[in-house]
């Protein structure tokens, strides 16, 4: 969904943003790969051998199961429950912009936009999962090629000299967060490449993939860019002026905003069950093979989805606060968190210069993520300063009344 966010990041960053878009698929690629290289040791005879499961299984290995695994598991089930609950948001929101003329709240569009996720409660597999990520490919594709053919067709309108070449500090920290948010799939890895039928050919597709997302994200967010200006929106789609293919372009969205929950979900859920089986034998109804599940599991699950909507219905300000929160649980999870598992766990046979390339990253990391926090902080005080007033003048409104 960060896609459709790209054009803007152009706008706020200029050839800067172009930039990082592949600076930061580097990054990622790397961070992605040496999380799996912690999943495996040596053996005796030189061989890789896979002594662990998880992202919380690396953070027990290092800060131990009373703290690195809990701190590790809370860290996945925000940021996973955020993505989530971002997706029941934007589903809301576009389908209310559709039909605003209707008398039809957001929150009631946010409520109905949940009723096609509540069968992603029986959901018992990653491929299931895989299944529904490859529809949510294809709706992807297709806007994407809408939109860059619309594009096309502008093309003698085209704003050469309109992109910014000046780093604005102000702007450019937000852009950034765009570029970087929108590569975080490290929290995936282990499961994929446990799940994966060849995992020797994990590193390919990882190179393939970002190769593939940073050409796509560049070449995409440049022609958008050119084609708007500095007329260009948050969301690329309210640029769209005509009524009629601005819905379907929404309504498309809608769809793949639908479908790419199930993903950040399953892994939610699978984190919980795991964790909780393991942890209290006593949820030991929790814990059902992929072919059956348990009574319990599915209530769990339901409550699940239901909490996550009613988080996006009635949590304020919550875009803001996912931007707080997430900037220290994304960066952590992507950039910081594996470069210094990977020093500790393989930290002795690296070359001095792996080390550095790791502590670079790590520095990397905490920049963009307290950037992120203290930009993101402003903005929640601002918001919430702003309902304050607001309230204080209606009250004050109604006693003059």
């Amino acid at each position: 969904m960060f896609i459709v966010s790209f054009p803007y990041a152009l706008r706020q960053g200029g050839y800067w943003t172009l930039l990082a878009i592949p600076m930061v698929a580097v990054i990622c690629t790397h961070t992605s790969k040496i999380i799996v290289k912690c999943l495996y040791e040596e053996d005796s005879c030189g061989n890789q051998i896979r002594v662990r499961n998880s992202y919380a299984d690396i953070a027990e290995r290092v800060w131990g199961a009373k703290f690195g695994r809990r701190l590790l598991i809370f860290a996945q089930v925000i940021e996973l429950s955020m993505t989530c609950i971002l997706y029941i948001l934007v589903s809301g929101e576009l389908l209310h912009g559709c039909f605003r003329s209707r008398d039809v709240s957001l929150a009631t569009w946010t409520i109905l936009s949940t009723v096609p996720l509540l069968p992603c409660v029986f959901l018992r597999s990653i491929r299931c999962v895989s299944n529904l990520s490859f529809w949510c490919t294809v709706t992807h594709m297709i806007i994407n090629a809408i939109i860059i053919v619309y594009c096309l067709t502008q093309v003698s309108h085209w704003h050469w000299d309109q992109m910014p070449v000046k780093i604005n500090i102000w702007e450019f920290p937000i852009s950034l967060g765009i570029v970087v948010f929108s590569y975080t799939s490290q929290i995936f890895a282990p499961t994929l490449e446990g799940s994966m039928k060849n995992p020797k050919r994990f590193t390919q597709m990882l190179y393939w993939t970002h190769i593939a997302a940073a050409i796509f994200k560049s070449v995409f967010a440049y022609v958008c860019f050119l084609t708007w200006g500095r007329e260009t929106m948050e969301v690329i789609t309210n640029n769209l002026t005509q009524p009629g293919f601005k819905i379907t372009i929404d309504l498309i969205l809608v769809l793949k905003a639908l479908l790419s929950f199930p993903l950040p979900y399953f892994s939610t859920v699978e984190i919980i069950e795991q964790e909780c089986f393991n942890l209290k034998n006593r949820f030991s109804s929790f814990s059902g093979d992929q072919h059956a599940l348990k009574p319990w599991t599915v209530v769990l699950r339901f409550f699940l989805v239901i909490g996550i909507m009613l988080l996006a219905v009635f949590l304020p300000h919550f875009s803001i606060l996912m931007g707080l929160v997430g900037s220290f649980t994304g960066t952590m999870l992507s950039f910081v968190w594996p470069c210094y598992f990977y020093l500790r766990i393989h930290g002795s046979k690296l070359l001095w210069y792996d080390k550095l390339v790791n502590w670079i990253v790590i520095v990397l990391g905490v920049a963009i993520g307290g950037i992120g926090m203290y930009y993101s902080g402003i903005a929640l005080h601002h918001a919430m300063d702003h309902q304050s007033r607001a309230t204080t003048f209606n009250s004050t409104l109604m006693g003059v009344e």
